[in-house]
């Protein structure tokens, strides 16, 4: 019997009845019947079909053991599967142009690409945002982060062991479904509370103004709207948990061995493509007050100012919603993959007991009671284990350097904190995004079979951690009056903040507005008030200065006693060297990410 192969896709085949023999019960055992197996001089068997990764083929079996020929490749019979792309009985046919993989990955990284800007972009863009609006401290905001991985956690083990046998773009489906509806009931809260009214004159801040400022709304009740927000987190979790991991096995399994890692890479990429775009999005909202088109004497620099935190949570949740329709379309298995499984070869950790024998019989893994043995399985294959704390260590590298990193050039250059979350993501996305992509390419061009991987991530990671030695390297902080040194610009030898000096005495200045100003003493203050700043002008940038300063009079050769609003500009020159390594050092963290996956995967 010929196999007839569709020109027009990769992965399909003219006629999937071709694949059938009579007497035969899946395309397994015909692939193991001749005249698809034929014997070789060294009395071997070696199969007929042409391996997508030819460099990496071995002999299938020994002629001495014929009879375990199909020893660790599941039968997976293709009667009753239905391999058309739809909803049910509606099938049409405009809908089979993209039952390919590519298809799939277009939906797939549309989903990653929402789950990266959502969570790991909006959140983290206004959550100083919401604590200001439902007067949060930071634990409960933490709380709310954190409500993220304990649904994943949770979620994990169920959604990885149940959806793995079962049909997986239906729970991929179902989990963007979630995602979405999560990111709809974060929004929430915007809507169910009243308008947030809060009056702030140009002038007050200022030492002659006066600096009390009455409250809206109860403290008590706002701050119990963070229990929607951590539904809305835990909705979230839950809806994420199958895009990186039946994602993952999904697209692994419907395409070509050595086109796999591209394909994840593409995938991957996507994904961190997408807390980017969140912070760049989600910068943009903010700069609108959260009441549109509401009158106000704010400025989006004041520390009262609320964003439109909302826009974006609304925005994504009701493309995650659409996003999922397409996926929930998606038959259990692609067109043509049947022989990407047969082709298939396992490079796992071998055990002596032979228990591999029982991994690959195909009705274990269907129930509950097969979850502990699965799990000892797992944890004595060496390889395996190593691998998952690899990525466990350098997520947690991952995880700090994306929260703390922005903060981390704030504070080193006396950056504004969107000047340093801009400069971080340009950082980020070429180096993140690159180094993603590259490590899929590198795998796929060079055919790396599971140890050249697990070499090529080792020559990575230890090139990743020479450069984090960059860090021993810093810029000293800037001088700030009643912070590191005493208003006579003496140093501070107490560790307690005193902010209050002979020259801001009478302006009773309120610790609770934190608006920091440059004197042209080059020193920082805290606000325009703990400088004894008495009047205000703007100019025509915008760029509100302060005049007739008490504290900064008594330091100023030149007697002119002003301050602008801000930081003060950070002389340190060693900016550029910093950002090459911290490039570089992303850049070769992410290049192994991929490698590292494919090699578990394998």
């Amino acid at each position: 019997m010929e196999m007839s192969y569709n020109s027009t896709g990769e992965n399909e085949f003219n006629s999937p009845q071709n694949l059938t023999v009579p007497g035969a019960s899946s395309p397994v055992e015909n692939s193991l019947k001749e005249p698809f197996i034929t014997p070789l001089s060294n009395d071997t068997l070696h199969s007929n079909i042409n391996s997508p990764s030819d460099s990496c083929v071995k002999p299938l079996c020994s002629a001495a053991s014929e009879k375990k020929s199909n020893k660790g490749v599941k039968s997976v019979s293709s009667e009753g599967d239905k391999l058309e792309c739809g909803w049910g009985a509606f099938t049409p046919a405009c809908l089979q142009f993209f039952n390919t993989p590519k298809g799939v990955l277009l939906f797939l990284c549309v989903a990653s690409f929402l789950q990266g800007m959502i969570v790991n972009g909006f959140i983290n863009t206004v959550i100083t945002s919401i604590e200001r609006r439902f007067d949060l401290h930071s634990y409960q905001s933490g709380l709310i982060a954190s409500s993220y991985d304990i649904a994943a956690c949770v979620c994990l083990m169920f959604v990885s062991y149940f959806g793995g046998n079962g049909h997986k773009p239906r729970w991929l489906g179902w989990g963007v479904l979630i995602m979405g509806v999560g990111s709809i009931v974060f929004a929430l809260p915007h809507f169910t509370t009243s308008q947030s009214e809060v009056h702030f004159s140009e002038e007050t801040g200022i030492c002659s103004s006066h600096q009390s400022m009455p409250c809206a709304e109860s403290i008590s009740i706002l701050s119990n709207y963070r229990f929607v927000f951590m539904l809305g987190q835990f909705l979230h979790g839950i809806g994420a948990t199958p895009l990186y991991t039946l994602g993952v096995t999904y697209l692994d399994e419907n395409v070509k061995s050595n086109y796999s890692p591209v394909y994840i890479a593409i995938f991957y990429t996507a994904a961190i493509l997408g807390p980017a775009a969140g912070y760049l999005v989600g910068g943009m909202f903010l700069n609108i007050y959260t009441e549109i088109g509401k009158q106000i004497d704010l400025t989006p620099d004041n520390t009262l100012w609320v964003g439109a935190w909302w826009i974006g949570f609304l925005g994504a949740g009701a493309a995650a919603l659409l996003t999922a329709i397409p996926i929930l379309g998606y038959p259990r298995r692609l067109p043509g993959s049947q022989r990407y499984i047969i082709m298939r070869v396992s490079e796992a950790h071998q055990l002596k007991d032979g228990s591999q024998e029982t991994a690959s019989d195909p009705d274990f893994g269907k129930t509950v009671k097969d979850l502990p043995q699965s799990l000892l399985l797992l944890l004595k294959n060496p390889t395996f284990i190593f691998l998952c704390l690899a990525g466990a260590t350098e997520a947690t590298l991952i995880a700090g350097m994306s929260t703390f990193g922005p903060k981390f050039l704030e504070s080193q250059y006396s950056l504004s904190a969107s000047e340093a979350a801009t400069l971080f993501g340009y950082l980020v996305v070429p180096a993140g995004g690159g180094g993603t992509f590259l490590g899929g390419f590198i795998v796929n061009k060079f055919k790396l079979r599971c140890s050249g991987i697990i070499k090529l991530c080792l020559l990575c990671t230890v090139t990743s951690l020479l450069a984090v030695f960059i860090f021993f390297i810093h810029c000293p902080n800037m001088p700030m009056a009643g912070v590191t040194q005493v208003y006579d610009r003496s140093i501070l030898l107490e560790s307690s903040l005193n902010l209050t000096a002979a020259c801001n005495t009478e302006c009773d200045c309120l610790r609770e507005i934190y608006n920091p100003v440059c004197g042209s003493d080059d020193v920082m203050y805290y606000s325009a008030c703990h400088a004894g700043c008495k009047k205000i002008s703007i100019l025509d940038s915008g760029k509100k200065v302060y005049h007739e300063c008490s504290c900064i009079l008594e330091n100023d050769p030149t007697g002119s006693a002003q301050a602008i609003a801000g930081k003060c500009t950070s002389s340190c020159e060693r900016r550029t060297v910093l950002l090459v390594f911290m490039f570089l050092m992303i850049f070769f963290t992410f290049l192994c990410s991929i490698p590292a996956l494919t090699a578990t995967l394998r």
